[in-house]
């Protein structure tokens, strides 16, 4: 009974928490492994899976304590953790502009980053206390589920699967977006029909790829798809004219395209081949720092409902207003039922901003981006964005 308990268990974690990965990401050889020794690597992983039992909000981390074994188990929530640390680990991107970039001067910008650093401010009444991780579209999920991150902000579809198989619990939608075509202006091509036994660049690991399959099919058209791992080579191998076309989400497109050597030169089709909800995620099985998370982004969306941004902020303090007294946690203790302070909005306000200046900082009119907001507006300006209530 206990060796046919081992063999399920290890059969489970191999095919569910997809082990082969999280040891490629530490580069152990899986080849040179003995079946013995990989037992053995995996073991403990398992009696922490049986540790953590159901969705009790609770994750389990082996930790050295004072006085205690060390390497003794203990339960603790991810809160915590991140709590004692001092610093929250993101998982972002880092090559894509206005999203997650990294700068000359080595600091990290974008709409993505500045979720990261709204979680910090919330928590730490810091917006700089993040260590960023770069992540590529194939190790992302599995650096979450493994707890090399504590959050992921990287331009990630919300979906099904996703929210399932994958394990990911995903925070709002802080980027509305839908997957789109570009080619070279002098190309000719004008539409998806024109790409008939085209060769076609996709990044793999992303839902982009399925939905070029998917797409195609649907109208009959028949194509090459040219398929790498990494962003930047995929974009590179576009650049130098081995591809047709490229296609990812639209703002990534637009925002890609500033980085070719001539951006004029390439046109993004009209058609939209998907929707792309981009929203940040946490590991499941965490419903306080998940909640934690969810609220800080809704913070951003209702701070600007509110009209509140980081330049008024201390106006409103004494606003008699009883929605803006409970949101800014001058009245009662909603943040308290997040394990943050009262004031954790006026906090995410004062270092980041609302998420109108979010938008305008890092995507909009000012910036070489130059995206309208479209989809991306408050509810009452005819977009898709919306705060539930703080009450």
């Amino acid at each position: 009974m206990l060796k046919k308990f081992y063999i399920t268990s290890i059969y489970l974690l191999l095919h569910n928490y997809r082990i082969d990965q999280y040891i490629y990401s530490r580069r152990l050889s899986v080849k040179r492994m003995h079946k013995s020794a990989l037992i053995l690597a995996i073991a403990p992983l398992i009696f922490t899976l049986g540790a953590c039992g159901g969705d009790s909000g609770k994750t389990t981390n082996t930790v050295s304590n004072p006085g205690n074994t060390p390497g003794t188990q203990v339960t603790r929530n991810l809160w915590d953790t991140v709590k004692s640390r001092g610093k929250l680990i993101c998982g972002v991107s880092g090559e894509l502009p206005g999203f997650s970039f990294v700068g000359p001067d080595g600091k990290y910008s974008g709409l993505d980053v500045d979720v990261c650093r709204a979680v910090a401010a919330a928590v730490f009444d810091n917006p700089d206390a993040v260590e960023y991780r770069n992540l590529n579209a194939k190790e992302r999920f599995t650096a979450l589920q493994t707890g090399e991150v504590d959050i992921l902000s990287r331009n990630t579809t919300w979906t099904l699967s996703r929210d399932t198989s994958q394990g990911l619990d995903f925070a709002p939608v802080v980027f509305y977006d839908g997957q789109g075509v570009m080619v070279r202006k002098n190309s000719g091509i004008k539409s998806l029909a024109d790409l008939k036994n085209k060769a076609i660049c996709v990044q793999t690991g992303t839902t982009t790829e399925q939905n070029l399959a998917d797409q195609m099919r649907k109208r009959g058209i028949t194509y090459k798809p040219v398929v790498f791992e990494d962003v930047n080579i995929t974009f590179a191998t576009y650049s130098e004219g081995r591809c047709d076309a490229i296609t990812t989400d639209r703002s990534g497109l637009v925002s890609r395209r500033t980085t070719l050597l001539k951006p004029d030169d390439n046109v993004i089709l009209d058609e939209v081949l998907s929707s792309e909800p981009l929203a940040p995620a946490v590991a499941k099985g965490d419903s306080k720092w998940s909640n934690a998370v969810k609220w800080v982004v809704y913070s951003l969306v209702k701070a600007e409902e509110l009209g509140i941004n980081s330049q008024n902020l201390a106006q409103f303090a004494s606003s008699n207003d009883p929605d803006i007294k409970r949101f800014l946690g001058t009245e009662g203790n909603l943040g308290e039922g997040l394990g943050l302070t009262k004031d954790f909005t006026a906090r995410v306000v004062k270092h980041v901003g609302n998420y109108g200046e979010v938008y305008d900082r890092n995507l909009g009119a000012k910036t070489k981006l130059n995206l309208a907001r479209g989809q991306n507006q408050l509810w009452s300006k005819g977009g898709l964005l919306y705060s539930p209530p703080f009450r």
